[in-house]
């Protein structure tokens, strides 16, 4: 398997897309989570299927949140989308979310191209209002079996808050891999280099058209 934070980037965040890996189906109470040491799925732990996710939930590559994990996706389609699988997504807003103390937001958003539904949903506010209640009460309730009262939603914002969160947890990311940095300053040189070595080859081929005329 690919390891999922080598081969894809966080995605046009700027311009509301994202890429984003699927770890859980809709309607699944398994919880699966990226192992990031061994690059590959693992399940964590079986949840009461009473708290079994209302809607897809992933993951941003190359992305660190506050609490140390990749930045969590909620990924809302008609029907549920398989475990390991990647799209491009659109940024609807950002749950912001506290668990056990720490941090712990989650980013709302729908694939990117949807002909079922025409793309009708442009921002969180364009979700159906029960969805939204039913995501808050699951991530208000999920631990209340064994750790009650330790989650917290504290509030659902829009899209410009969702990018500060996206920026700040890819920030993190770049901080903790420092090669990544230095890889892309190197492109960055290499991309400049081959723009003037192909001007200065055009600019050569004009001289010496005039030259011989």
């Amino acid at each position: 398997m690919a390891d999922f934070n080598k081969v894809l980037e966080p995605g046009d965040y700027k311009n509301g897309e994202l890429n984003v890996v699927i770890e859980i189906p809709t309607g699944s109470n398994h919880k699966i989570e990226w192992d990031r040491e061994h690059a590959c799925f693992m399940l964590d732990r079986v949840e009461p299927i009473a708290f079994a996710k209302p809607c897809n939930y992933g993951f941003i590559p190359r992305t660190i949140d506050e609490d140390g994990d990749e930045l969590d996706v909620l990924m809302i389609t008609d029907q549920p989308l398989t475990t390991g699988i990647w799209l491009k997504a659109r940024i609807l807003g950002v749950m912001k979310f506290v668990d056990g103390g720490e941090v712990d937001d989650k980013i709302i958003a729908v694939p990117e191209d949807d002909r079922n539904n025409g793309d009708k949903y442009q921002t969180f506010e364009d979700l159906p209002k029960q969805l939204i209640e039913q995501i808050r009460f699951h991530f208000n309730h999920y631990k209340d079996l064994k750790k009650p009262g330790s989650t917290e939603v504290k509030e659902f914002a829009g899209i410009e808050e969702a990018k500060k969160v996206i920026a700040a947890s890819i920030e993190r990311y770049a901080e903790a891999h420092p090669e990544l940095k230095a890889k892309k300053e190197l492109d960055s040189i290499a991309k400049d280099a081959k723009e003037a070595a192909k001007n200065l080859a055009s600019e050569a081929k004009k001289a010496w058209k005039n030259a011989t005329k």
